[in-house]
């Protein structure tokens, strides 16, 4: 299931990517220098070519470190599931995932949605921005509840036929199993893991396609060199976020390695894709604004939510760090230097 909704959301952004940058902006009004790419010293597309492979190269492998370190984690005693330290280093990833919605793709929506190169009506008459990260928040929400929903009453079905029998008997009877308060709530937990892990999937494969495509589309090799170093940085703390939690979701062997591998590949795919599109795509044409912008606004409001509400919030509130102050505050300064370190980046991705 996760691997054919991951499947579905790449197939309709990437239709959405395509149908966008090739529209006409003749209709136009904006400023003509918005629909051309502007004179730097450090625009240079044969320079920057050999860049974009390299940045290809270390994300892919970055984003395979740090989703593929906490699926074998269970070999490493000290970063067991269950163990303090792998719930620090899951708060820290959190706080990576939180930081990456705030300080880099809601601003980014800002400016783009903003920018002088829209006209002034619909675009400067509205907080598009805000209104659809809002949305974006409200309709995961329902995404995430109704999903869980869903697996429940899936999951559930095989319990019932055992609510029948009696607690006494003979022959093969005595064999039955009967769901206990606690078995109900292992599973319970473990489904709303499996639906943290499909959700956020979805949610940073498309914030990763549209890094990919912007770094992938400049020829700015100042920019490019930046880009390289912070989005590996990046990508390997999320992929540890993400990773925590196709782990805790206990999929099988395979699909733990397709989510794994879409995580992986998505941030070097969108590079290649904007790399093919990078004769027709403008970072600063219209059609590129509006697109990129809106899909930033919806990312933003689902890495919000998930970060604060099923990885942050389901934490702090668990059984774990309630029973324990030290901890608590442990996990808060992780969470702290996660988004403090994704604030600091800001300053170059």
């Amino acid at each position: 299931m996760a691997s054919t909704s991951t499947l579905l959301m790449k197939t309709i952004l990437i239709v959405l990517i395509f149908v966008s940058f090739t529209i006409s902006p003749a209709t136009s009004t904006v400023p003509e220098e918005c629909a051309s790419e502007s004179a730097h010293p450090c625009v240079n597309k044969a320079k920057a070519l050999p860049l974009k492979i390299i940045a290809i190269a270390t994300i892919l492998v970055a984003s395979m470190v740090g989703v593929g370190a906490p699926l074998f984690s269970r070999s490493v005693p000290f970063l067991r599931p269950d163990g303090d330290i792998f719930t620090v280093v899951k708060c820290f990833a959190s706080g990576i995932i939180l930081g990456t919605g705030f300080m880099h793709v809601l601003p980014d929506s800002f400016d783009m949605l903003s920018s002088k190169c829209l006209e002034e009506n619909p675009w400067h008459k509205f907080p598009f921005t805000g209104f659809l990260a809002m949305l974006s928040g409200l309709i995961t929400l329902a995404i995430d509840s109704m999903a869980t929903s869903l697996y429940t009453s899936k999951n559930a079905v095989g319990i019932v036929p055992h609510g029948h029998g009696h607690g006494h008997g003979h022959g093969p009877a005595n064999d039955v199993t009967f769901p206990t308060k606690d078995n109900d709530s292992e599973t319970a937990q473990l489904l709303r893991y499996r639906v943290i892990a499909m959700v956020l999937e979805l949610g940073i494969i498309v914030h990763s396609v549209v890094i990919g495509l912007s770094l992938g589309a400049t020829n700015d090799t100042c920019t490019i060199k930046g880009l390289i170093a912070a989005l590996c940085f990046h990508q390997m703390f999320e992929g540890m976020g993400l990773g925590g939690c196709i782990l805790q979701a206990e999929y099988t062997n395979l699909k733990k390695f397709v989510m794994a591998f879409f995580f992986a590949v998505t941030t070097p795919f969108g590079i290649a894709l904007g790399i093919a599109l990078s004769t027709v795509y403008r970072e600063n044409s219209p059609n590129a604004l509006i697109t990129v912008g809106l899909l930033n606004a919806c990312s933003a409001g689902l890495l919000i939510y998930m970060a604060l509400v099923d990885l942050l919030a389901a934490e702090f509130m668990g059984p774990k760090l309630q029973g324990s102050i030290k901890m608590q505050f442990k996990c808060f300064a992780a969470a702290l230097l996660g988004c403090g370190g994704m604030s600091i980046l800001a300053k170059w991705a």
